[in-house]
């Protein structure tokens, strides 16, 4: 981007990119142009704002700059040294610092010194933002995946480099998907499920508090990185659904189902758990928990169960207490420290 301002016959042309990172340095990467046989002494000066709100972050001033006729490219020596104002803690004081990501407006004037005319000029502006090399990247749920628990934890990858953000925060943006949305159409849209603003963790657990994710929608995230209250970047948009619930399965008619030390999408509904699991040390005795998916993943009941080696169906009393409709997981784990395992969703008996 271009900007070009006459004085006194001296001309200048400021050099910025319209995008991209960029150091406080390359602010000064401009080109003067004198028509005149004399010699000039002229100053530069630099007013730079926030673009959102027009508040200045930095102002700065050059030295005394000599030019003859002719065409001179300056660089950052040429104008050193440049009394600055730092308005804003955002800004890097360092002469090689990078400005934060954000959108800017830079503001040139030149001056001529003892112009005799009297052309002193008003100010050019040029718009321009600091973005990153890289935004952040969606890391898990994967894209258009189908999810078991209605309590997922979503991930992302930071943006970079990272050495241009002094308050990168994140705010990620979880919405319903309605019939005939695209998902980016949904993020801009629909009314949020659940936004979390102001994160400096790279995750989001779900909270067991928030509205119940529903196994017949789909839903649609983002995540939008920050520098203070900057927009920096966007990730993409991905969407998820939330895997439905098995049909129930109890000892009343004899089905058991089977504990496993990897977690599948098996997920019981039952009032008292059956279950099997095949003992190959020789324990005579395990320990089990129950614990609350929803809860914080805290442990509710623990307990002991006689066993056999082998095949074993293991009949578990579920304590007055856990919650109806709420998602627990039951485990064992054994003399090897192995953890054999089931989801289940509490209901009442009739």
């Amino acid at each position: 981007m271009l900007a070009f301002r006459t004085a006194a016959q001296v001309s200048m042309t400021v050099q910025l990119p319209p995008a991209g990172v960029l150091q406080k340095a390359q602010l000064w990467n401009i080109v003067l142009v004198s028509a005149s046989d004399a010699p000039r002494n002229v100053k530069i000066t630099l007013r730079l704002m926030d673009a959102q709100t027009n508040q200045p972050v930095l102002t700065g001033i050059t030295r005394t700059i000599i030019m003859n006729k002719g065409a001179k490219q300056l660089r950052i020596g040429d104008v050193m040294p440049v009394q600055y104002e730092y308005l804003s803690a955002a800004i890097d004081r360092s002469v090689n610092g990078m400005l934060p990501a954000g959108s800017y407006v830079a503001c040139y004037s030149l001056m001529v010194i003892n112009d005799k005319d009297g052309n002193q000029p008003g100010e050019d502006c040029i718009p321009f933002a600091v973005e990153p090399v890289s935004p952040p990247l969606l890391n898990t749920p994967a894209n258009e995946s189908v999810l078991e628990s209605r309590l997922p934890q979503f991930t992302w990858l930071p943006p970079a480099p990272l050495n241009m953000f002094n308050d990168l925060n994140y705010e990620m943006t979880l919405v319903e998907v309605r019939p005939g949305q695209s998902a980016i159409e949904a993020i801009q849209t629909n009314i949020p499920v659940y936004r979390a603003p102001r994160l400096r963790n790279m995750f989001v657990n779900y909270p067991a508090g928030a509205v119940a994710l529903d196994t017949a929608r789909q839903y649609a995230w983002t995540v939008v990185a920050r520098n203070g209250s900057l927009f920096a970047a966007q990730t993409e948009v991905w969407t998820f659904r939330i895997k439905g619930v098995h049909k129930p399965l109890n000892g009343r008619n004899g089905a058991y189902v089977e504990l496993r030390k990897e977690l599948d999408g098996t997920v019981i509904s039952c009032s008292s758990l059956h279950c099997e699991y095949n003992n190959e040390t020789a324990d005579s005795t395990v320990r089990y928990e129950v614990i609350a998916l929803e809860n914080n993943n805290d442990v509710v009941s623990t307990g002991t169960l006689a066993i056999k080696r082998g095949a074993n169906k293991l009949d578990v009393p579920l304590k007055k207490g856990l919650d109806e409709g709420k998602s627990y997981l039951f485990r064992l784990r054994n003399t090897r420290n192995e953890y054999w395992q089931v989801k289940f969703i509490y209901t009442r008996e009739d």
